[in-house]
Parts: C-alpha cells; structure tokens; sequence
C-alpha cells in the first residue's frame, strides 16, 4: 500500500520544482519566451478527480505565466473513444473554472504523423514486423538481459515501405503487422527496445471515419503532437517517467538533429492523485456504469468530475483540495478526509442554511394558538451578510428530529427531554413537559410550552438555554427524499484490494462486489423540508442546519423534490476507523 500523505506543507513546497522549470526555461529564453502547456484526456471516459490535479496544472502554470493551455484530445484509439466523452471532458474542465485556448485532436496530426513514420522507413529507422504483438513482447527481453531481434528487423526499406502503405490500405488483417521504430534491442530502456509505432485497426474513427486502417501507438502520437501544436511544457504523471527519452528521441528525429536545445517541449513529471476508499481507473469505473452497481457516470458516489458535482461539491472546492496537496515526485495515498474537509471549508462560505427534518416526529406547542402562523426571519448564511435573509413558517404543530428527543436523558443531552428548555432555531424557547408513544412504545408526538416573550429579537430571548434546535412547520412544509452518501468501498486501498482479489482467480466484477460498501447510499423517503426550498434550481448549495451540507438533485420535480448529501457537518467516518 502507498503511503498516507497528510502532510500539506511538505505538498504545498514540493510544486516549486515544476514552477522552477518552467522559470529557468523563461530565464534562458528557451522557446522565444513562450509557455504554453496542454491538457491531453483521451476521449474514453469520463474525467475524475484525478484529472482535476492535472487540469489545475496544466491551465494553472500557463496562467500564471501569461501563457496558454490548449485542450487536446488523444483520440489515437477509436475502439474506446467516444463524442459524447469529448462533450463531457468539455463540461467539466469548464466547470472547474478554466478555459483553454484551442481545441486540437490528436487525429488532426495523423497526415503528419504517417508522412513522418514512411520518413523513418526511408531512413532506415523504422521496419514492418509480421510478428504478433505476443511474440514481439516475448522478445523484448527483461531490464538485465538484452532482447531478440525481429527475424523482419533488417528487412529491405522498399519492402518495409511498401508493406505499411498496404496496411493502412487494408489489405491485411488486425494483429497481423505492426510498425516498429529501430532502437537498441540491447537498451537498459525497455521502451528503447523496438517499440510499436502504429497497428492496424479496422474500425471507423469518431472523427475521420474509414480514411484511416493504420493509428499511431499514444508514445509516437504523444510528443509529436506536442511538438506540432507549439508545447513548451508537457507535464505528465510520473508513470511516463521511463518514456521521457522516447519522447525526446522521437523529438529529435522530427527536428531532424537540428536546434535540440530550444523550441521544443520539455516533460516534466508529477504524482497522481491518489485517495483512499476511491478507485480511479476508467476501466473499472466502465464496469460499474455498464454492470449497473452505481446510477450512471454521474452517481454521487462516483470519483467522477460529474459525480462530484452532482453531489454538491463546489469547483473552488476541488480546486481548494488540488492545492492543499499539492505535486511531488513520489507517489501517496491521500486521506478522502482532507477532500471533505477543503468541501466544508468552501461551502461554509456559500451554502445557504435551511431547516430539514429526515428522521421526522410530530412537535407540538401546546400553548401556541391553534391556526396561528408566524414567519420567522432566518439568515441565510451568517458568514455572508449580504446574502440576506428567508422567511420560514412557525405553528402550533412542527416537526422535528426524533434523535434530538429523550424521555429519559443523561446530563448532558441537551436537547429535547422533559422538564428541560432549549431554543428552536430562529423562533422560541420552549420547555419540553412530555411525549405520547404508540402501544409498540415509540415516541409519536413531543409536547412543549413556548414563552412568547423569548422570540429571536426580543428581550428575552438572551436566557441562556445549552441547546438549539432545527425544525419545520408540519402545515407549511414540503415532502422530500434525501439520499445519504458515503464511501463506496469499503477497502482503505482499493486498487490494491481489487488486484489481490482478482489474484485469487476473481473476475473485476466479482472483486469490485465483494468490495462494495452496502452503506454507500442510504435513501430517507419522509423527509420534510422548509417551504423555502420549492423554487430553488438544483445544484444550488444548502447547509441543512445541524446536519451537513446538501445540495438538490436534477432529478427532483415539482412535488418531489430530491437532496444528496454532499458531505456531513463534521468528519465522522475516521472518528470510527480509528476506534
């Protein structure tokens, strides 16, 4: 398992070493003074949070910099790529707050990068392999000991020419001849040792259709595609560590030897974000959405970009979170707990705060008059005054949360219980006198006495009372479903987990079963919430008093209104962990 990183300091100074890349580079006056960087998501999926720490790089070092971050999709693989992935890239790097220069796509490179490989072919750098891509593997060799020629590698140029015109005319079939750039089979770099360039693949593109039966591998479309575009700093996660000198050997023969110091990309690598009780890979994230253990790409409980926002989290949250653990050379586990916590911070300052009662009992003011109704002032949000305030209706009969309710209570319960008064929250101090259960013994109704002269506002409404509480008129009111969401899996390091079990002889999907939290949504049908709440447009951010933080759902209609939680008031989760 990769070790927890919780320290944000050591994080926070660990980003220098990109910054003082790019600064030397400026320093030096390497390409003409420029910075201009990339964000290169490959159409064949859905972006997650990981992505978010790439996207704040790559746009956040080009503005801070007077540069630009261009959107480049690595569309090399038709066989996973996808427009509606592009729309949706599009959606959340936009949400995040950032906004690209242009739009490239890796396919509007392929003339060029097909007239560059028939040049390797020419200069005797690149061969056609009739070997399956099995064998070719089986001959790479390992680290210690040196690999074994293709039986094709000194083959004739002509005949190699000739051979990958006719694959990408699609005279033969997939699998049967790859393209391979002439290295060193002998390297220490195990990229170094002939690597694939292009295969076939028969299957229409998204984009250029069936012009094309020949795609370029990502280590050969990757640079190249830097380089045509203008890039002067491709930063990239730290497993392209060991393909950093096959980008630029593929660099240098594209400049053919000349001007390799300057006006060229320089890659730069940094760690993943990694969190604990979250599983990232695309692949697996494809089989929950198509095996229907989560709603959709965008189910709250999922890492994605989408998830989260429907969720309820904030874009300046996620940012917040992105530099709080800042880049490193090493790879870490991150605590989800700090995500929460840049959540809460963020939301402190932007949720709108409303009364919600999702485990509902009948409150009665016994000396309130029958048929009055009061409209309360509630403040929006105490950190922003200028948020104003909302009315919420007071009556005789309200509910209120069953938990906040004792008959017989320890010392230092104080909420509702006999003999004992508290505030509700925005109206009166009332003092509990008693409660009515059903013949099972459950509680059906609480009963308390008001003092009129204790309104918020009013003179005595300073009587120091230990407890406040939140409720709803039970008469002016609406009926809600509230959806409770909590970590998905239920292993600290899924990702470790999933390959232990799949070791085992388990399928992903058995695996991803076995691991699945039966908690991660808990669904609350007879809720109630403040009328407030009726005109309000989803993704709007609420704080439910005394609860946790909620936002509404795009599902929710007229009449049935939908909430998900976005996360609790206070950490909860590592409370109980570390019991």
């Amino acid at each position: 398992m990769s070790e927890i990183n919780t320290n944000e300091v050591e994080s926070k100074k660990s980003l220098n070493f990109i910054e003082a890349a790019v600064e030397k580079d400026l320093a030096e006056g390497k390409n003409g003074g420029r910075v201009q960087t990339r964000f290169p998501p490959e159409p064949n999926g859905y972006l997650h949070i990981g992505h978010a720490k790439a996207i704040c790089l790559d746009f956040g070092i080009s503005e801070r910099h007077g540069g630009v971050c261009n959107l480049r999709f690595d569309d090399t693989n038709p066989v996973k790529e996808d427009m509606e992935y592009v729309d949706a890239i599009e959606e959340d790097i936009k949400w995040l707050g950032f906004h690209w220069g242009n739009v490239y796509y890796a396919s509007d490179y392929f003339q060029q990068l097909y007239d560059f490989a028939i040049c390797l072919i020419k200069e005797g750098k690149a061969y056609v392999d009739e070997q399956s891509s099995e064998v070719i593997a089986q001959q790479k060799g390992t680290p210690t000991q040196p690999g074994i020629e293709s039986p094709y590698r000194n083959r004739p140029i002509e005949e190699s020419l000739d051979l990958f015109q006719r694959m990408n005319a699609g005279e033969f079939e997939e699998g049967s001849m790859t393209l391979r750039a002439k290295i060193d089979m002998a390297s220490s770099n195990m990229h170094f040792r002939d690597p694939i360039i292009y295969r076939i693949l028969k299957i229409a593109h998204h984009r250029t259709g069936t012009k094309w039966k020949v795609y370029p591998m990502y280590d050969f479309a990757h640079g190249q595609s830097d380089f045509f575009e203008g890039v002067t700093h491709s930063l990239c996660t730290l497993e392209f560590v060991p393909h950093r000198p096959l980008y630029d050997l593929f660099i240098d023969w594209l400049k053919e030897g000349k001007d390799l110091d300057d006006n060229r990309p320089r890659q730069t690598e940094f760690n993943k974000l990694n969190l604990n009780y979250t599983l990232m890979s695309k692949r697996n994230l494809l089989i929950l959405v198509k095996e229907g253990l989560v709603d959709g790409w965008d189910d709250p409980r999922m890492p994605t970009l989408c998830g989260f926002r429907r969720r309820g989290y904030s874009p300046e949250s996620i940012r917040k979170f992105v530099d709080k653990i800042g880049y490193t050379t090493y790879d870490a586990l991150n605590e989800f707990s700090l995500l929460e916590s840049a959540v809460r911070e963020d939301l402190n300052t932007r949720a709108i705060r409303v009364s919600a009662v999702l485990d509902p009992v009948k409150l009665i003011v016994t000396n309130y008059p029958e048929g009055k109704v009061e409209m309360m002032e509630a403040v929006n949000n105490p950190e922003n005054p200028e948020d104003g305030t909302h009315q919420i209706a007071f009556g005789r009969e309200l509910w209120m949360e069953r938990d906040d309710f004792m008959e017989d209570a320890p010392k230092k319960f104080f909420r509702m219980t006999p003999r004992q008064e508290v505030r509700l929250k925005n109206a009166y101090i009332v003092k509990c006198t008693g409660c009515k259960k059903d013949a099972d013994g459950n509680v059906v109704e609480v009963y308390c006495e008001y003092d009129p002269n204790t309104r918020s506002g009013m003179p005595d409404s300073n009587r120091k009372v230990k407890g406040t509480l939140h409720w709803v008129s039970s008469a002016r009111c609406l009926p809600a479903e509230v959806r409770l969401y909590d970590r998905l899996w239920t292993a600290e390091n899924p990702r470790d987990e999933l390959a232990k079990l799949q070791g085992e002889g388990l399928t992903a999907l058995e695996a991803m079963k076995k691991m699945i939290n039966p908690e991660s949504l808990t669904v609350l049908k007879n809720c109630y919430v403040e009328e407030y709440l009726a005109d309000q447009k989803p993704l709007t951010y609420f704080q439910f008093q005394r609860i946790g933080y909620f936002t509404m759902d795009a599902d929710s209609k007229e009449g049935q209104l939908i909430f998900n939680r976005t996360v609790s008031l206070k950490d909860t989760w590592n409370k109980i962990k570390n019991k």
